[in-house]
């Protein structure tokens, strides 16, 4: 792509026509996103560690009630929940498609002997294996999923649950969702960071799709040197509540519980995502 390409931009895409998600997925971007997992000096990537211990904390005591678990944790990132939970005992398997990121949760598994167990692959495609008491998808990842996607990633995830098995999903409400595209055209300029390790500009817009209930955001990424444009762009589904009910039991599951964070009360630093617990239907069997 060239400069020509942005000027001339469709303002109206459809949803995952210009790629499904962001390439955590290529190794030189999942090594620069690891960086951003790791660092303590944002909440962008990840949560800094002090949240993800009280989020962890929260998980053990009042979704697990306490019990030695086998949990399943999509889109593990770089383990950090699944890591704490392996020290209090738990039995974990970690799915992300981020090769960088499964590398250092392998090695954290591996120095400290977890019982943790780490799977490099696509969650839409992955096994997820069985016989697991929770499973849980968090930090807003279901939303990235167009809804035959979820729907499908969520029902892998009942399968692969023991019978009444939870699952702890942390996606955004409805209106954070849309008011992603509420902002103008953006701009910044950066030495290298997450888009390029090299010097460069990254121009964003973003869409909202009223009748699908969509939001696309584009990032333009321009090679301060070379002038070559790269484009990535992530589509997220808006749910209503009853909206994600109905995914819910589409999949095998009946909704729980709701929490307005993983802190199981109001994060006052986090108001952007919620929480959804969900239990597994007897024999998996969709709810009428």
């Amino acid at each position: 792509m060239n400069l020509l390409d942005i000027v001339n931009r469709d303002r109206h895409p459809a949803p995952w026509s210009e790629g499904d998600n962001i390439p955590w997925h290529e190794l030189g971007f999942s090594e620069r996103m690891l960086r951003e997992h790791l660092t303590q000096d944002h909440d962008h990537a990840s949560r800094r560690f002090p949240k993800i211990d009280r989020h962890v904390v929260w998980i053990h005591e009042s979704v697990l009630e306490g019990n030695v678990s086998r949990v399943l944790d999509l889109g593990c990132g770089p383990g950090l929940y699944s890591s704490r939970l392996a020290r209090m005992g738990h039995t974990c398997r970690g799915i992300d498609y981020s090769p960088a990121s499964i590398a250092h949760a392998r090695q954290t598994a591996e120095s400290e002997s977890l019982a943790c167990e780490y799977v490099l692959a696509d969650i839409r495609r992955a096994e997820f294996g069985s016989d697991f008491d929770l499973a849980m998808l968090i930090y807003g990842e279901l939303n990235v999923f167009s809804p035959a996607d979820a729907q499908a990633i969520l029902s892998k995830a009942c399968a692969a649950l023991r019978p009444s098995g939870l699952l702890l999903l942390e996606p955004h409400p409805y209106d954070v969702i849309r008011r992603f595209c509420d902002g103008p055209d953006t701009w910044y300029a950066s030495q290298g960071r997450l888009f390029s390790p090299s010097p460069h500009l990254v121009l964003s817009d973003s869409e909202w799709d009223d009748g699908a209930e969509v939001s696309t955001i584009r990032h333009h990424v321009v090679g301060a040197a070379t002038g070559e444009v790269t484009r990535f762009a992530q589509s997220m589904q808006a749910y209503d509540q009853s909206g994600y009910r109905h995914l819910l039991s589409g999949s095998g599951f009946e909704l729980v519980g709701t929490y307005p964070s993983l802190l199981g009360e109001v994060d006052p630093d986090q108001t952007d995502l919620m929480v959804l617990l969900a239990r597994k239907l007897d024999n998996g069997t969709l709810a009428p």
